[in-house]
C-alpha cells in the first residue's frame, strides 16, 4: 500500500444552535480535513484506500494558539513534505508510523494539524487491515459513556430547558460553561432543581488564582470535577488551588503532550484529565496520556472539539480504552448539527451510551456529497 494523494478541506458547518463559552459565541464550525488516499496493490488486485483525519482547531485562536488557517499552513508547507519523504523512501509501509511521528517532534506544538495526519494514517491502516478503529488503538469496550457540554446561555430558564432536554435523551453527566458573572448563582439554581445529577462545570481558563473563594464556594454544590479553571498554560497556580478546595480540578488546555501530563500529576495540580485527542497531537500521544493514568489510578475522559462525525468516530475509538471510566464529551451529530458529514449519524442511546463502531476504518461512513456541500476551500497534494 503506497500513498498516492493527500487531500486537504476547509470546512465550514452550521451549528444546530448558537455554542458560547468564556471565549464567545459561535454560531457555525470551521475545521479541517486530512484526507489520504492509497494506490491500488496490484498484486492482490486490490482497491486503493482512503483515510480521514481531522483537525478541529476553529476559525479563531481563542481556545487554542491554532486556528483552520494556521492548520493549512503547517499541514501543506511541513508535514505533508515529511510525510512525503518519509513513506515513499520506505514504500509507503505503515508500520513506519513511529518514524514519521517522530519526525513530526521537529515542529514546536502545531498538534492539531499533527493529530490530522495521524487520525487519516491510523484510518488506513484499520481499512488495510480489516480491523475497526476501536481495536487499533486498544479499545476494549463495546459502548462508551456519553456526556453532555452545554454553553452559556440567554437565560437560566433555557438553560433548565437544555438540562431537563439532556437528561431525558439519557446523558449520563452534564457540564456546564461558566465564566465570571455566570457561576455560583447559575449552579445553585441548576442544584436547587437538579439535586441529583451528575454535574461538572466547565471554565476554559476565565478565572484568576484569587478568586479562589469562589471555587470554594462551589465545594458546597457536589460537583464531579471544576474544568480548567485558571490560565491555559498553567500547572502550578492549579496546584495550589487543588490544596485548597475539594472538588476535584480537571485540566484540559494545559494539557498538551504526555510530559504535561506527567508534569500536572507530579505536581498535583488535577484530580482528574480530560484527554482531547486532536488538542494532544493525535491517537498515539492520547494512548500514551492514558497509559499514565491507568498506571497512576487517574480518572480520565474523553472531550471533544466540536468535531464533525470524524473527528467524533476517532474519539469514540479512543475513549473505548478501558482507562477511560467517566462520561465523556461524545455527544451525538445531531447536538451540534443538523446535518453530519458521516451517516449514519453518531447517536445516543436511551441508556446514555454510545455503540462503539465495529467496521473496519471510516471510509464507508463518510458522506461525499455532504462533505463537498460544505467544503469551502480544498487543494490535492499529489504524494
Amino acid at each position: 500500500m503506497k500513498l498516492s494523494i493527500l487531500e486537504l478541506r476547509h470546512l465550514k458547518l452550521p451549528l444546530v444552535n448558537f455554542f458560547e463559552t468564556s471565549f464567545g459565541r459561535v454560531y457555525d464550525h470551521e475545521t479541517v480535513l486530512v484526507i489520504l488516499h492509497t494506490r491500488p496493490d496490484r498484486v492482490g488486485d486490490r482497491e486503493g484506500f482512503i483515510g480521514y483525519g481531522e483537525a478541529p482547531a476553529s476559525a479563531f485562536p481563542y481556545y487554542s494558539s491554532e486556528t483552520v488557517e494556521t492548520c493549512w499552513y503547517i499541514l501543506k508547507n511541513f508535514l505533508t513534505p515529511l510525510l512525503t519523504r518519509k513513506f515513499t523512501d520506505s514504500q509507503g509501509q505503515m508500520d513506519n508510523l513511529n518514524i514519521l511521528l517522530s519526525s513530526f517532534s521537529r515542529i514546536r506544538g502545531h498538534q492539531m494539524a499533527k493529530a490530522a495526519v495521524e487520525f487519516a494514517l491510523s484510518d488506513l491502516q484499520a481499512q488495510a487491515k480489516g480491523y475497526s478503529l476501536s481495536h487499533l488503538y486498544g479499545g476494549t469496550k463495546k459502548t462508551i459513556p456519553a456526556g453532555i457540554s452545554l454553553g452559556i446561555d440567554i437565560s437560566l430558564t433555557q438553560l433548565m430547558r437544555q438540562i431537563n432536554t439532556a437528561i431525558q435523551t439519557g446523558y449520563q453527566r452534564i457540564k456546564i460553561k461558566i465564566k465570571p458573572g455566570w457561576d455560583i448563582i447559575t449552579i445553585k439554581e441548576i442544584r436547587s432543581v437538579f439535586p441529583d445529577i451528575a454535574l461538572s462545570v466547565d471554565a476554559n481558563g476565565a478565572y484568576t488564582s484569587d478568586d479562589w473563594k469562589l471555587f470554594k464556594e462551589l465545594d458546597k454544590y457536589k460537583l464531579l470535577m471544576i474544568e480548567q479553571p485558571l490560565a491555559y498554560n498553567d500547572l502550578m497556580d492549579h496546584a495550589a488551588l487543588q490544596k485548597k478546595i475539594k472538588t476535584p480540578i480537571c485540566l484540559d488546555e494545559s494539557i498538551t503532550s504526555f510530559h504535561a501530563a506527567e508534569q500536572a500529576l507530579a505536581l498535583k495540580s488535577c484530580r482528574i484529565i480530560n484527554i482531547k485527542p486532536a488538542r494532544v497531537g493525535g491517537p498515539s500521544e492520547a494512548k500514551k496520556i492514558h497509559d499514565l493514568c491507568l498506571q497512576k489510578k487517574i480518572p480520565v475522559w474523553c472531550g471533544g472539539l466540536l468535531e464533525t462525525g470524524i473527528g467524533r468516530l476517532h474519539n469514540i475509538a479512543i475513549a473505548s480504552l478501558p482507562g477511560f471510566k467517566l462520561p465523556n464529551d461524545i455527544s451525538a451529530s445531531e447536538r451540534y448539527y443538523q446535518e453530519d458529514i458521516i451517516t449514519p449519524p453518531v447517536s445516543v442511546e436511551k441508556n446514555g451510551f454510545i455503540k462503539v463502531p465495529e467496521e473496519p476504518g471510516l471510509a464507508k461512513r463518510v458522506d461525499l456529497g455532504r462533505v463537498e456541500k460544505y467544503t469551502i476551500k480544498k487543494e490535492i497534494i499529489m504524494l
